[in-house]
């Protein structure tokens, strides 16, 4: 039976749709069986992530209303045979989803895999409910904004009253220049202010801007994704440190060209 994850934020615009997708690859290329769910019926773009937009025959709509099985919504991503993408269709111009409805279709398809990642909509209104409603495990997206991390206390509040069996925090957009610089605040000063399990750190950097979810294997994004994957499957507990290539007599020199561009 998949682990059913719901991947949330509270906050709009901090990545969370991009750290579902590439979260689901690296997963995928541990071997392990990979539904990712977009149940933000309102302003989808999963499948435009995945670049799987043109493959959609059926979506969640269909299946609800009986037009085909759960299984026959599922879009294969391009490459990985073991990783797929059940998109929402849009459905938010249709007949409301319920949570029952959502959850029963989750329940179908979990035997089928290992994981199931339920990209959530931001915010804390009832999509966001119906989708933590659907979940096991829940993994918090925050980046070391004020604003994001103030919206983050909110959603792990919320959370725990669902008894979740675990939740975790992925911080997005993590400057370590900024960090040696005394200017951004550390991940694990964050894991502490929100009282919750540091899972990952993903870097700020031009590789996820400019490719997604192809990222290059020498990019730092890369190496990233690929310890989130890994701390969240087998509990290893590494995590990217973005300060590294910062420190010592060449990371200065570093910080001083960041600085300057």
């Amino acid at each position: 039976m998949a682990r059913r994850i719901v991947i949330t934020s509270g906050k709009g615009g901090v990545g969370k749709t991009t750290i579902t997708a590439n979260l689901g690859i690296f997963l995928s290329t541990l071997g392990l069986r990979v539904v990712m769910i977009d149940v933000d019926f309102g302003l989808n773009n999963l499948d435009v992530v995945m670049g799987v937009e043109n493959k959609i025959v059926y979506d969640v709509s269909d299946v609800i209303s009986g037009r085909c099985r759960a299984k026959q919504a599922l879009v294969q991503d391009n490459g990985r045979k073991n990783l797929f993408i059940l998109p929402s269709g849009g459905l938010a111009a249709q007949a409301p989803v319920s949570g029952q409805q959502l959850k029963l279709i989750i329940e179908n398809l979990s035997p089928l895999f290992d994981y199931v990642l339920i990209d959530c909509p931001a915010g804390l209104d009832a999509g966001f409910h119906r989708a933590v409603a659907c979940a096991e495990e829940a993994i918090v997206v925050a980046t070391p904004a004020l604003t994001s991390l103030r919206d983050a206390d909110k959603t792990v509040t919320v959370l725990k009253s669902y008894k979740l069996q675990r939740i975790g925090l992925v911080v997005n957009r993590v400057r370590g220049d900024l960090i040696m610089s005394e200017k951004m605040l550390l991940p694990r000063d964050i894991e502490g202010l929100l009282k919750t399990d540091l899972l990952g750190v993903i870097p700020e950097e031009d590789a996820v801007f400019l490719s997604g979810v192809s990222l290059p294997k020498t990019s730092d994004s890369y190496k990233a994704y690929k310890l989130l994957a890994l701390n969240l499957h087998k509990q290893t507990g590494k995590i990217f440190d973005p300060t590294k290539k910062y420190s010592g007599f060449f990371g200065s020199i570093r910080r001083s060209i960041k600085r300057s561009v």
